[in-house]
């Protein structure tokens, strides 16, 4: 599919449709409380992102949720839509967002997602060398964040026996993880300052 074509496609239809290679992936929305929870954490982003900002005038960051994503440099064959997004401020207003603009995707997780559809959404991300990901986990029991892991892009690898080649040339490697037990909440210097009580992404 083209992006022509699926821009011709009834609006409650298209904005379930990511593509991937021209390949149409449906995409499955979470539950109320997924959407609330991922709202708690956009405007959580947002108000590190404006902070940031103030004291360091020359950087402009923007914070959005489920805007597309596109992977190549040109065309839109290729994108992805995360559940939140923070990408460097673009030159004009209405410009897509690309790859090499995105600093940091996130993805949070709702029973619908499966492991594999996960793993290889993270694995597309990686290959695109978008810096960060971040996965929320939901609890089960209650409305609430369960865990917080960001990953960092590894564009190296680690020493690998005689004959045995890495699938993709750069990963993601954990680099914090966080829990309702870290009374400090989530705390993290990139790409920006973020210090995120746990009180503000309550349900």
């Amino acid at each position: 599919m083209t992006w022509e074509e699926l821009q011709r496609l009834p609006e409650e239809i298209a904005e379930q449709i990511e593509l991937w290679d021209g390949r149409v992936v449906w995409v499955r929305r979470g539950p109320s409380e997924h959407q609330v929870l991922t709202g708690r954490l956009w405007a959580a982003l947002e108000r590190c992102s404006r902070k940031g900002m103030s004291e360091h005038p020359e950087c402009c960051w923007r914070v959005t949720f489920e805007t597309n994503v596109f992977l190549g440099h040109t065309g839109k064959s290729d994108f992805l839509t995360p559940d939140f997004l923070v990408h460097r401020c673009l030159e004009s207003s209405y410009q897509d967002v690309r790859a090499a603009d995105a600093l940091l995707v996130g993805e949070v997780l709702s029973p619908s997602n499966t492991q594999s559809d996960m793993e290889a959404k993270k694995g597309r991300y990686a290959s695109a060398k978008i810096p960060w990901y971040w996965e929320v986990s939901l609890a089960r029991e209650s409305i609430a964040i369960a865990t917080v892991r960001a990953y960092a892009l590894e564009t190296g690898h680690g020493q690998l026996p005689d004959g045995v080649h890495p699938l993709r040339p750069v990963n993601y490697i954990l680099a914090g993880e966080w829990t309702p037990a870290d009374p400090a909440g989530i705390e993290i210097e990139f790409p920006f300052s973020i210090n995120i009580p746990w009180s503000e992404v309550e349900f």
